[in-house]
């Protein structure tokens, strides 16, 4: 006679079938790609007013956005439907919907930038396409093709690519989200979900620009995101509920917060950013070091191209050179590429 399953089988099952399909698994979302919207049935509806565009010296992060944007419905029931660049627009959500009330939902971002020969490029956008459905799984969200969906992002750019701006201080910031549109308040895997694609010209992220130093303030008692979290997937749940400790920061003068974890007060992360250390060890040697991927740190993109320049220039982790020569050369290097003065393929040109 078998044995009966002990309780935490019997609890990882039943969390599982929560909503779930019987091909839910203990890692949760979809277990791969059985049908994807694709590129090639892209729908395009040009907008026929066209706002105006703004100062490129005088944007503010994530206020301006383009004339188009992109969407994708998905349903249980049909699947995904084909995609739509359409003129911006409000969104229509069902008071019910899943991410109002339980934030079933993901987003990205990544960069376009017009380059100093006038093409434009996307900085290593497959990263943020690894990272998006790596959330999606997590989030119990339909998996899609990351190249489709690529192509489709690269169409919506090249549509609003006189939204990127003529500046090698300014981008065109492109935020992939994905919400649960599920019409009901049961707490489960949605039955219904949207894809959108917004684009916005922005500046520098902090008014006090690119390369100039963050005051940083530190507390144990808040904490960003723990082991078993989602601290390593791009969801609004892990921002939203940081402005409260962000706000206690500049109460106290500073710009950020610096995140700390455990009972040895660890550090992880800078306010939404990787961080990277300089110091000298107890040896005497310059070090570099920034925090492993264990489950809380999110997989930055400029974080990995940071290690990866460091392993082309066969620069040891994590003993490095001086520290602010090797943020300036870091930053002049990832500048160069991003803006054209560099071949590189960690570039794709959408135009």
């Amino acid at each position: 006679m078998a044995s009966p399953p002990d309780a935490a089988t019997t609890l990882a099952r039943q969390d599982c079938n929560h909503g779930c399909s019987a091909e839910c698994t203990t890692e949760g979302g979809s277990k791969g790609v059985v049908e994807t919207f694709k590129a090639k049935d892209l729908i395009i509806t040009p907008t026929t007013i066209l706002k105006e565009k703004p100062d490129p010296n005088s944007l503010v992060f994530g206020t301006v956005f383009t004339n188009h944007m992109l969407t994708v419905e998905w349903s249980s029931e049909f699947g995904w439907e084909r995609p739509h660049i359409k003129p911006f627009q409000n969104l229509s959500l069902h008071p019910g919907s899943s991410v109002l009330h339980y934030a079933v939902e993901l987003f990205e971002g990544l960069k376009a930038f017009r380059g100093v020969d006038n093409k434009i490029r996307l900085f290593r956008p497959n990263l943020n396409m690894d990272r998006m459905y790596q959330s999606a799984v997590r989030a119990t969200l339909p998996v899609f093709d990351k190249e489709e969906l690529l192509e489709c992002i690269q169409q919506l750019v090249k549509l609003d690519q006189e939204w990127v701006p003529y500046s090698t201080s300014a981008s065109l910031y492109i935020r992939p989200t994905f919400i649960g549109t599920e019409p009901s308040l049961g707490v489960k895997k949605p039955t219904k979900a949207l894809l959108f694609v917004i684009l916005s010209p922005v500046g520098p992220y902090f008014s006090s620009g690119t390369f100039n130093p963050v005051s940083l303030w530190a507390h144990p008692k808040y904490v960003r995101a723990w082991k078993g979290g989602t601290g390593d997937c791009k969801m609004g749940g892990n921002y939203g509920s940081s402005l409260f400790a962000q706000c206690e920061a500049m109460d106290n003068g500073c710009q950020q917060v610096l995140w700390l974890y455990g009972e040895n007060n660890q550090i992880t992360e800078v306010g939404t950013m990787n961080l990277f250390l300089y110091w000298i060890n107890e040896d005497g040697e310059e070090e570099l070091v920034t925090p492993p991927l264990d489950g809380i740190i999110l997989p930055g993109v400029t974080r990995q191209s940071i290690l990866d320049l460091a392993l082309k220039w066969t620069i040891h982790i994590p003993t490095m050179e001086n520290g602010p020569k090797l943020a300036s050369r870091i930053l002049d290097k990832l500048n160069n590429i991003q803006y054209g003065r560099e071949e590189s393929d960690w570039t794709i040109i959408v135009s």
